[in-house]
């Protein structure tokens, strides 16, 4: 019943870089529909703040437990 840490590791370091992966497409499509707006456009521009916010903080996250992003 013992669990090894590096196969552990490996496993949610994996599903980490998807989560960031992830964002960092949403933070891009976020991005592109803020540019492809006519008008100025608070949600839109809302949107992207939060994506962005929520990608560095995955990335912040992925420098302090050393995950290696490919």
């Amino acid at each position: 019943m013992f669990f090894k840490k590096g196969k552990l590791k490996k496993e949610f370091d994996q599903q980490f870089v998807t989560l960031i992966k992830a964002t960092k497409e949403d933070w891009q499509q976020a991005q592109l529909i803020e540019d492809y707006l006519n008008d100025y456009d608070l949600n839109a521009v809302a949107k992207r703040k939060i994506a962005e916010s929520i990608h560095f903080y995955l990335y912040k996250e992925a420098k302090i437990r050393n995950v290696i992003i490919k």
